[in-house]
């Protein structure tokens, strides 16, 4: 099974002014996904995510990528630094694209990663997950009228492509349009995993990271301010 982590890398060039704060977050996130993205992309892989937040004296840019098959720590430590050496490249022709220091997290998403867009169920072909099915009178296989609204259903991801996703529950299988489906949730199955005999780093969500541990500089923990995302 593939290992997922996180590299860590202190990185951009100390300066003497921070930067405006606090409002201004969005702006950098765009700045930085004009370079972060195609730098992902051409490596064989998905943005999953991008966040910029303040922490101390410098901010923290969190990048997250996956891929189909998953991606191990090896490749997560390539792609944190073809980012790096993208954003100091475009520092050096375009200016400041994160005022001030910042410290650069790339990661591949957890087992709590919410799925939302089709290739998140793709590739969670055979787990089992939980949804709500949106103004559902009635789930697939369930017999007698009842009121329609919301339904949490549970059910293993049998076959997903661009248009729905084939969930088999309780009840039998049934198809469902993405439209009908709120944010899908993989349910950890330790029982299963150990019938199949595989391990259960996958959901330890970065635990075995290949790390740089700098805490030391940063500080000021009440001067941390929220994500945007």
């Amino acid at each position: 099974m593939t290992q997922r982590g996180r590299a860590t890398r202190p990185t951009g060039r100390p300066r003497g002014a921070a930067g405006p704060r606090g409002g201004d977050l969005a702006a950098r996130r765009d700045r930085l996904r004009a370079v972060i993205e195609p730098v992902v992309n051409d490596a064989g892989y998905d943005l999953e995510d991008l966040s910029v937040s303040r922490a101390g004296r410098r901010h923290v840019v969190r990048v997250m990528v996956d891929t189909d098959g998953g991606i191990d720590l090896d490749a997560v430590a390539v792609v944190s630094r073809a980012v790096s050496a993208a954003l100091d490249a475009a520092e050096e022709t375009g200016g400041d694209i994160v005022a001030g220091e910042y410290q650069l997290e790339v990661s591949s998403p957890g087992v709590d990663r919410p799925l939302t867009l089709p290739r998140h169920w793709r590739r969670n072909v055979g787990r089992l997950v939980k949804v709500t099915a949106r103004g559902a009178a009635a789930l697939p296989g369930q017999r007698g009228e009842q009121p329609a609204g919301d339904r949490q259903l549970t059910g293993r991801v049998v076959a997903a492509d661009d248009e729905g996703v084939h969930l088999e529950t309780d009840d039998g299988r049934a198809a469902w349009a993405y439209a009908q489906l709120g944010p899908g949730r993989v349910q950890i199955e330790f029982t299963r995993l150990a019938e199949l005999g595989e391990p259960d780093d996958e959901f330890d969500d970065a635990d075995d990271s290949d790390e740089i541990d700098d805490s030391d500089d940063i500080d000021d923990e009440d001067d941390v301010e929220d994500e945007e995302r």
